[in-house]
C-alpha cells in the first residue's frame, strides 16, 4: 500500500510504494503514453485521455484528462532528468492551479524481485492546501499504478472507489 508523508515545511510531499513489477516494467508505465491512459485515473472521479511528450531532458509533457462530470483539465511540463529505469524528474504545472509550478521525482529501485518506488513532489512552499491535496492524490495514483502493474487493472476495469 502506498503511502505518503507532507515535510514539516509543507513544500514536499515524499510517497513509497513497493510493486511487484521490476524498475524497466515501472518506468514503462509511468512514460508510455499508451500505458499511462490505461491506469491513471479512476471511473468515478476522472481519467486521463491524452498524454504526449518528448522524454528527454529538456522535453515537454502534456496529459489531458476529463473529470466525471466532463470538465477537462491539464496538466503539463518538462522533463528535467530521464534516466530508464532509475529515476524520472519533471515539472508539474496543472490547469486547476496554474500559478504554482512544482517538481516531481520517481526513484525506482530493485528490491526483492520487484521495486521500490519512492516518488518526492516539491515546490508547495506558502501552499498548504495544494500539498494536502497532493499528498491524498498521489496516494490514489500510486494505487492505481500497482493495480495496473501487479493485477493489470485499468480505468475501465478497476471497481469504483468505496
Amino acid at each position: 500500500m502506498a503511502t505518503t508523508t507532507i515535510t514539516p515545511d509543507q513544500d514536499a510531499i515524499d510517497g513509497a510504494l513497493y510493486v511487484a513489477a521490476p524498475p524497466e516494467r515501472v518506468f514503462a508505465a509511468i512514460t508510455d503514453p499508451k500505458q499511462l491512459v490505461q491506469w491513471w485515473g479512476q471511473s468515478d472521479m476522472y481519467r486521463i485521455t491524452k498524454w504526449t511528450g518528448v522524454l528527454r531532458a529538456g522535453g515537454k509533457w502534456r496529459s489531458d484528462g476529463i473529470s466525471v462530470g466532463g470538465d477537462p483539465f491539464h496538466v503539463e511540463g518538462e522533463y528535467i532528468e530521464v534516466d530508464p529505469p532509475r529515476r524520472l524528474v519533471y515539472t508539474w504545472i496543472a490547469s486547476w492551479s496554474p500559478e504554482l509550478t512544482t517538481t516531481v521525482s520517481w526513484d525506482l529501485v530493485s528490491q526483492n524481485n520487484g521495486s521500490l518506488i519512492r516518488i518526492r513532489h516539491h515546490g508547495f512552499g506558502g501552499h498548504a492546501e495544494h500539498a494536502k491535496n497532493h499528498a491524498q492524490g498521489w496516494i490514489r495514483v500510486l494505487g492505481w499504478m500497482q493495480g495496473f502493474l501487479d493485477n493489470g487493472e485499468t480505468v475501465d476495469t478497476r471497481p469504483p472507489a468505496a
